[in-house]
């Protein structure tokens, strides 16, 4: 007997809820996956900048940190707990309080924002594979460089990165695509590669002066003046900065913790956050540190100190070390796009048309359109500002949290009905007016209008790093306003 299939129009065997069975991951796996999601040149750039270029109190700098990690810890668990208990994806749980055709359109935009940002990463990562593309053609022949072919440019990338984008972005979404067990060992087999990389390269650089080295590193440690009213204000924008760095994740948090076996492993994993970001932040900057000692040693004249790992290796100009370094950077790069970019577009996607699509089809789409938008990123796309646009279809995402957390823990008592979640009748509870929630999409908007005005009103600019949580903090309160009873 075939199932009917208007009733349940909405399923598919990607977004139903997970089997009990099926929930394998574990503290140590979500210990993995906040790990990836810090190991980028963003994010060791980021840190070791706030540490070392903007003249801050080293401890207002690491409490800043740890007040940024806590919350991303609160709202990790917020929006994490709904589809640990249920198995549904951010999509899905998005129906609730938007309703099935809300939360179809609502939710692509969460997709449209991963799939630019993993074209542009793709296309940034692939340097580095040309990088070391090069490398090999120079060791084999050094004048091969210099034939015309290798001159040859096509909207404005060479033949090197031509074959360098296209095979990381081919490689990736074939590994990525075939699913969620296998990216998890990819998760944690990178963290647990680039955490091995950062130790074998903090070694190197104390080995190369240790008293020269650790002597610099304990100077950095400034805790004077630590609680002067100055730098309160310092705390709290490295503490918005660190948030607005995991912003993009939070949102879409629950495509992961709905594989978490239970609430206590969620926490337990979540918590981990705090860990990854004091031993990243300790490598980071004590990498960064020793190899200033370790350049000026060399005589190097460095007009200012390379926080930027990619700087820092073209400056020590040695190949194995530069090989070494490319291959972590490659690793770390392609682990934050899998669970920053890739994974949440694939579920927004297949929720747009769940009856036709799949993991496969939407990595084929994602492979697509982000292929473009990597080859006319440096011609095109990136000179007419559109990461501006980007950052205004994110500011939805912190009102889209808002309203999602006002539904489920104020308005609907925590449940959530795993049948009408998948129903286009009129009799479900989902169904709203014709799949639309008024009341929510007005909340969303009233959040959107406070969380864009921060970019795009001089004014208010410096409230840009705190935009997620003020749009959700508006939305979170409009819409229990607009639904209680």
């Amino acid at each position: 007997m075939n199932q009917p299939k208007v009733k349940y129009s909405l399923s598919n065997w990607d977004l139903v809820t997970v089997n009990p069975n099926y929930k394998t991951w574990n503290w140590k796996d979500l210990f993995c996956f906040w790990g990836v999601n810090i190991q980028s040149i963003i994010a060791f750039s980021l840190i070791a900048s706030l540490y070392i270029v903007y003249d801050l109190n080293t401890f207002v700098v690491f409490f800043g940190t740890i007040l940024g990690s806590f919350l991303v810890y609160i709202f990790s668990n917020l929006i994490g707990k709904p589809s640990q208990k249920f198995g549904l994806p951010f999509a899905v749980l998005l129906r609730s309080s938007l309703g099935f055709k809300g939360a179809k359109y609502l939710a692509l935009l969460r997709a449209l924002v991963g799939i630019f940002m993993f074209g542009v990463q793709t296309y940034i990562l692939s340097k580095a594979f040309g990088f070391l593309i090069r490398i090999l053609i120079f060791s084999i022949d050094s004048s091969l460089l210099n034939k015309d072919i290798f001159l040859f440019f096509l909207l404005g990338i060479d033949i090197i990165d031509w074959i360098s984008f296209s095979a990381v972005i081919l490689f990736q979404t074939l590994m990525f695509s075939v699913g969620i067990n296998f990216n998890k060992r990819l998760i944690n087999y990178s963290a647990i590669t680039v955490y091995g990389g950062m130790i074998i390269f903090f070694f190197g650089v104390l080995l190369s002066d240790v008293k020269l080295t650790s002597q610099a590193f304990v100077e950095l440690l400034d805790y004077e003046n630590l609680l002067d009213n100055e730098n309160i204000f310092a705390l709290l924008s490295v503490a918005g900065a660190i948030f607005a760095y995991f912003s993009i994740i939070i949102v879409t948090f629950g495509d992961f913790s709905r594989y978490v076996k239970n609430e206590n492993e969620l926490k337990k994993g979540n918590l981990s956050l705090i860990a990854n970001l004091i031993v990243f932040s300790f490598f980071s900057v004590f990498i960064v540190i020793g190899s200033d000692v370790f350049l000026n040693l060399r005589f190097l004249d460095l007009s200012s100190i390379l926080t930027n790992p990619t700087d820092i290796v073209g400056k020590i100009d040695n190949t194995s070390i530069t090989v070494i370094a490319i291959f972590f950077i490659i690793i770390s790069s392609a682990s934050t796009n899998l669970v920053a970019n890739f994974i949440p577009s694939q579920y927004s996607l297949i929720n747009f048309f769940p009856n036709s699509l799949n993991l496969k089809s939407v990595s084929y789409i994602i492979l697509i359109v982000s292929f473009f938008i990597g080859v006319f990123w440096v011609t095109v796309l990136s000179q007419i500002g559109i990461l501006s646009f980007i950052d205004t279809f994110s500011s939805f995402f912190g009102p889209l949290f808002g309203v999602m957390v006002a539904d489920y823990y104020l308005i609907k008592s925590q449940s959530i009905s795993n049948k009408d979640i998948y129903s286009t009748e009129a009799s479900g509870i989902y169904y709203f007016s014709n799949g639309w929630h008024i009341k929510g999409l007005y909340s969303l908007l009233v959040g959107f209008i406070f969380s864009a005005s921060t970019i795009w009103n001089p004014n208010l600019m410096f409230l840009q790093s705190f935009a997620w949580i003020i749009g959700a903090f508006i939305s979170l309160i409009t819409y229990y306003l607009l639904t209680k009873k």
